[in-house]
């Protein structure tokens, strides 16, 4: 979607505005199209067009504050401590926010003149892909903002994780831009301008991603574009990060342009960008990711989805990894075999696993604490984070390390994360840990300047501060009674904001604190009508010394976080690599478990066109039917591009609700879980690498673009039959079902055939067109099998088994009668059937048909008997009666009327 433009300040001129309006003029023109988020003490307030917008958007109330031009200025506002959940609600609706800070504490404004004002700056501008605070984020699920750029015909994709600092470029055929975006589902996605003038890109972007940012053309240019890039990184030259293509460039231009704008010049803690090509990982269209409901079902929920399934991650980390393997599958078997080593090595060890995992939960978001820290919206609790989630790797590492067990020895995948979770192993990493658990205190808050993080025995200034600001009390009652002893007058010391520390007595009682020798030691301040007060030269040195103690304790607390924040900084690399590795220790664990908990097994993935799937079960239907306590009917499904070892093309038949879609979406899941690195729930599985995965199944239309159901059928099924090479998995469901019955089977036939001799793929071919079972007898490497079911006392009884051969009949009104349809109607199909089904061939034209006669015979128009009204009618000789005798015949007609 467009984000929807913020209210801009074109009408409003700031000329003879308020200091405070004048800034927020300021402010306004430097961010046009964002609500500006401007700070006023504790409250974030918006004004004008802005505060009515946020007003609507929020649901809070609009009020007015003074006037401009004569005209009284709307104004809303939203507390600072609240202001989390206010920007939530407004990045999801499509605004951008920029908020605007607070530089200085107002005392040092005031210093400067009474009518001077707080010096404000925008820190930050927030948009969907830049969020970073925990409050805004799904902590399982990515939060990308991803560029696309294009250059001489070819295309490239950039993608950042803010929150974790990961990113990627792709290098992408423009045809391609689709499925990456699918595979990323970034929250926003930036695009020069120039590039939504092509139709097929523009639609792309509004179905895959996320809220659409037009940038400047001009921000793309490679040569600007590396510049850019080079001062985000901080590097002289983009060498060490591959040959990167000018499209490459130009959409990494496009997210460090953005970032500097977004983020106000601080710098993002971001890993070196990773490199792939479209040919790294199986490419999904939108349209098959929907169908096949891999993270979200067609209705935008998680639950019901592939990923929901198979989740048992334990940290929020691994839960995002699982999330993207599932969603880009991997085309090198070594890597897949890499992953699925790491799931073999703790379904061996399960007692180790379950250890690992009980230690796992214990483990906090390090990437995304690194990320805050980085950018400076971090606090005392990311760096506790950090800490702790270090120590939980630690312990995972020792606990391998020292089992003294040589059949732990973990495979490679897992003894690289090991590696990297040992922080002896990496300089500087071991001594910012040593110096977290020494430093950092058992109650951290949220904000550096809240203080109370840094622990007691760090700094003896600090303690000595902190001393003499707790034990404050106990120091001025002790010097209370020192000064009323050493006087002889009752007297209570006591503080307000402006006189601060005093003494008071009573204005009986005040005089001998007036008079020699007392008047040396006590200092008249003020005097009221009941009581004199008078401050000492030790009193008003202890009040500045209790006064500045707080300052003290918190600038040397602040100064220690700064510390701690930049150490974080300078070893970002370690630590995303140990978050990292976490992570795929976590998936890895997570898998196994539950391999083991649903009887999955090992794939195997090779370099063949086979697939060969012996009592696979679909994950997602199986889980429900245990859940309901209901038996799962595996099935087996075997297929050869090559045509060798099996047919290249399955010509699948059997009634409704027999079970077909659940049939070939099973066999599309089997292939993304083995090519992801997973187990698969089957007796056994080997699979041909896919490079392409498609999926026409179900129906659905795009009105907004003119397009019906069957036309929507024939664009995907055009996109299938233009892209599927031998290395593709197709499966299709009722291709033709949406138009007349002879050029339906048509179509169906003549893409059974393009499958089989042009595409030469695999492919599940589900079908109510009978006809299509004689391809077997007609082509090379075509079968057929069928969903069984059984008529058994005049109903119908599923038996959700694939078998080989056609199936005999369709069974459509039996289940016209399960889904519900009347007695009658069903009676009367099935008597329209049996006519159809007698005739040697089919009818040459409707009217024959039962059916069609009885609508006929229905709408005739119906020739009833003379009434005995229309009888006397006709007997009446209209032109030779008398107006007596008509006026007689009138009323006998009336009477026959009433008879």
């Amino acid at each position: 979607m467009n984000a929807p433009a913020a209210p801009a300040l074109q009408t409003y001129d700031a000329t003879g505005a308020t200091p405070v309006m004048a800034q927020f003029f300021e402010m306004k023109a430097r961010q046009p199209d964002a609500l500006i988020f401007f700070r006023m003490g504790d409250f974030y307030e918006l004004f004008f067009d802005d505060a009515i917008a946020a007003a609507a958007a929020l649901g809070i109330s609009q009020t007015f504050r003074g006037t401009h031009n004569g005209e009284p200025i709307p104004m809303a506002g939203v507390p600072q401590h609240a202001a989390e959940a206010y920007l939530s609600k407004l990045i999801r609706q499509g605004f951008k926010v920029a908020v605007c800070e607070q530089m200085e504490d107002p005392a040092e404004a005031r210093k400067r003149g009474s009518k001077s004002i707080v010096r404000r700056d925008i820190v930050r501008v927030v948009t969907p892909g830049t969020l970073t605070e925990e409050g805004l984020l799904d902590a399982r699920g990515a939060n990308r903002l991803a560029a696309v750029a294009v250059r001489a015909g070819q295309a490239a994709v950039a993608s950042v994780e803010l929150s974790t600092g990961e990113v990627e470029v792709f290098s992408v055929s423009k045809d391609g831009v689709a499925a990456i975006l699918a595979a990323l589902a970034p929250s926003e996605t930036l695009v020069a301008d120039r590039l939504l003038s092509d139709e097929t890109l523009s639609q792309t972007l509004k179905i895959c991603g996320g809220l659409i940012q037009p940038m400047p053309s001009a921000l793309s240019e490679p040569q600007a574009s590396e510049a850019r890039v080079k001062r985000l990184y901080g590097v002289e030259t983009l060498d060490g990060f591959g040959g990167l293509s000018p499209a490459e460039i130009g959409a990494l231009g496009l997210i460090a342009a953005h970032l500097d704008m977004t983020q106000a010049g601080r710098l993002p803690a971001l890993r070196a960008p990773r490199r792939a090509a479209d040919a790294d990982v199986m490419a999904i269209d939108p349209a098959t990711r929907g169908s096949l409901e891999i993270d979200r079902t067609q209705a935008g929920d998680r639950n019901g989805s592939l990923l929901a399934v198979i989740d048992r991650t334990v940290s929020a980390g691994g839960a995002r990894l699982l999330a993207s393997r599932l969603a880009r599958p991997l085309l090198d078997v070594a890597a897949i075999d890499q992953r699925l080593d790491a799931i073999q090595w703790f379904v061996e060890h399960r007692s180790l696993r379950q250890t690992l995992r009980e230690t796992l939960k214990g483990s906090g978001d390090m990437a995304r604490a690194l990320s805050r820290l980085a950018l400076g919206r971090g606090g005392p609790r990311d760096l506790g984070c950090l800490r702790d989630t270090l120590k939980t790797g630690q312990a995972l590492a020792a606990l391998v390390a020292g089992s003294g067990n040589a059949l732990t020895s973990p495979p490679f995948e897992l003894e690289h994360a090991f590696r990297a979770l040992t922080p002896d192993l990496h300089e500087g990493l071991a001594g910012f840990l040593a110096a977290l658990e020494a430093g950092l205190g058992p109650d951290l808050p949220a904000l550096a300047r809240d203080g109370g993080f840094v622990a007691a025995g760090v700094r003896e200034e600090l303690d000595e501060a902190r001393a003499l600001r707790d034990n404050s009390r106990k120091v001025i009652i002790a010097l209370e009674a020192q000064l009323a002893a050493e006087s002889g007058v009752p007297l209570k010391i006591r503080h307000n904001g402006v006189l601060g520390y005093f003494v008071e007595a009573t204005a009986g009682k005040a005089d001998p604190l007036f008079q020699p020798p007392l008047n040396a030691t006590f200092i008249h301040r003020q005097t009221l009508a009941n009581q004199v007060r008078f401050t000492t030269v030790e009193l008003a040195d202890l009040d500045a010394r209790i006064a500045q103690a707080a300052e003290r304790v918190l600038a040397m607390e602040v100064a220690a976080f700064e510390t701690w924040r930049e150490v974080a900084r300078l070893l970002a690399d370690a630590i995303q690599i140990a978050a990292e590795a976490l992570a795929r220790l976590d998936v890895a664990a997570a898998l196994a478990e539950w391999a083991q908990d649903s009887g999955a097994t090992r794939p195997v993935v090779d370099r063949s066109l086979a697939f060969d799937a012996q009592a696979a079960r679909h994950p997602v239907v199986e889980a429900a039917v245990k859940r309901a306590g209901d038996p799962y009917t595996p099935n087996t499904c075997t297929l050869d591009a090559s045509g060798e070892t099996a047919a290249r093309l399955s010509i699948v038949t059997g009634p409704n609700m027999a079970g077909k879609s659940t049939f070939l979406r099973q066999n599309a899941l089997l292939a993304i879980l083995a090519q992801s690195g997973c187990y698969v729930p089957a007796v056994h599985f080997r699979l041909g690498v896919v490079d392409r995965l498609f999926s026409r199944v179900g129906a659905g239309d795009d009105l907004a673009r003119g397009r019906s159901t069957f036309m929507m059928e024939m664009v995907e099924t055009a996109a299938i039959l233009t892209q599927a090479t031998p290395r593709s998995l197709v499966i299709l469901d009722e291709i033709g079902r949406g138009t007349a019955t002879y050029d339906g089977l048509a179509i169906a036939w003549a893409c059974a055939e393009a499958l089989h001799d042009t595409n030469r793929c695999r492919a599940l071919f589900a079908t109510h067109y009978h006809e299509l079972a004689t391809l077997e007898e007609r082509l090379d490497h075509v079968s057929n099998l069928s969903l069984r079911a059984k008529e058994w006392n005049g109903d119908l009884v599923f038996l959700h088994e694939a078998a080989p051969g056609p199936a005999d009949r369709s069974y459509g009104v039996q289940v016209a009668k399960l889904a519900g349809v009347p007695a009658p109607v069903v009676a009367r199909a099935r008597e329209v059937l049996d006519r159809l089904e007698s005739k040697a061939e089919s009818p040459a034209r409707l009217d024959d048909l039962p059916l069609f006669a009885m609508s006929q015979a229905l709408s005739a128009p119906v020739q009833a008997a003379p009434s005995v009204v229309d009888t006397a009618l006709k007997d009446l000789d209209i032109d030779g009666m008398s107006p007596r005798e008509a006026l007689e015949a009138l009323y006998r007609l009336k009477g026959l009327l009433k008879a």
